[in-house]
């Protein structure tokens, strides 16, 4: 009995999503709504926008992910990274979209419950990744993919895209 490769590509992709993000997003909250329930009273006007936030940093993450996989031709587990360089798509507009994505959905989360808690674990999310990137990612993406990442880093900004005037 063989496996079929779409089904070991879907588990490729699967594992690290629910490894990494899902942890992140779903059992971190979860966790901390646990521990320190909000004491804030829901205002509609805030729930909608994080309900926003939240689905557009979803709908951001999975076509990041898509990228990743069509184009990358790995994940987004530090196990299994892209072979290829990913400039398209949101990757032409800033480096780190994918993260982009998951931190609007914790703020998104946090705005939607309303919790402090989870705010601030939103904070530390994009604190931890801005040193992570800085100091493991890029000197890794400069090492596997030389000059065409050099010229890529100087010309794409990490977080905020470029604002054209």
């Amino acid at each position: 009995m063989s496996l079929d490769p779409s089904r070991l590509t879907i588990v490729r992709h699967l594992l690290p999503i629910s490894l990494l993000p899902f942890v992140v997003i779903v059992l971190v909250p979860f966790w901390l709504l646990s521990s320190y329930p909000s004491r804030f009273s829901p205002n509609w006007v805030l729930q909608l926008a994080g309900l926003a936030l939240f689905i557009i940093g979803f709908m951001l993450f999975v076509w990041c992910v898509g990228l990743f996989a069509r184009i990358g031709q790995g994940t987004l587990a530090p196990w299994d990274p892209t072979r290829n360089l990913v400039a398209r798509g949101p990757y032409q507009y800033v480096r780190n979209p994918m993260i982009s994505g998951v931190a609007l959905m914790l703020v998104g989360e946090a705005l939607f419950v309303p919790s402090l808690a989870l705010l601030s674990w939103s904070l530390t999310f994009m604190v931890i990744n801005h040193l992570y990137f800085i100091f493991s990612e890029e000197p890794g993406m400069e090492k596997r993919f030389g000059e065409s990442y050099r010229s890529y880093k100087a010309s794409v900004p990490r977080w905020l895209p470029k604002v054209h005037l």
